[in-house]
């Protein structure tokens, strides 16, 4: 991904090229779309960052449940969170922990949990999850935009060459 390219491309090009970096959450692209241009990567993600952060509460709940949930089935993840989770991997018994975690934070908060992996485990993100759920729920969505464009930008960088990820 070429950010000089991104800047460059129409509106409807520039959302389909970005959309599997953010699970192709409409309303925020939208906005990503209109700060444009970027001129690299870093500016990019501060962008993001920034816009994820200020959209009204409503959108900003949809760009984190576009994420899969943590343990979610394998055939119903994005190409890029089946390995991100780590699917391409062993399954451990923490599934069954993340599934129970997860229903208990959705009913506390309303949205999924949503964190950026960084190739742990699945056993070592039972204790993030479990941590989360003694948070308050203002802090917890400031939490998870702050991870969902951290994950973006890791896999911009994985699939940028040039951005210090490989082809």
């Amino acid at each position: 991904m070429d950010v000089a390219a991104l800047d460059a491309m129409p509106k409807a090009e520039f959302v389909a090229a970005v959309s599997p970096l953010f699970e192709g959450a409409s309303h925020f692209l939208d906005r990503l779309a209109g700060a444009r241009p970027f001129g690299g990567p870093d500016e990019l993600f501060r962008r993001s960052r920034a816009i994820a952060l200020s959209m009204p509460e409503s959108e900003q709940i949809e760009l984190i449940d576009a994420h899969p949930r943590l343990g979610a089935p394998p055939t119903s993840v994005s190409a890029m969170s089946y390995g991100e989770q780590g699917y391409d991997r062993e399954t451990t018994e923490a599934i069954a922990e993340l599934a129970k975690l997860n229903e208990q934070y959705e009913a506390k908060f309303g949205f999924r949990f949503c964190v950026f992996v960084a190739g742990r485990s699945r056993a070592d993100l039972v204790p993030v999850l479990e941590a989360a759920l003694g948070a308050n729920r203002p802090a917890e969505i400031q939490r998870a935009l702050r991870d969902v464009v951290l994950i973006a930008e890791d896999r911009f960088h994985k699939a940028t060459p040039t951005a210090g990820g490989v082809a």
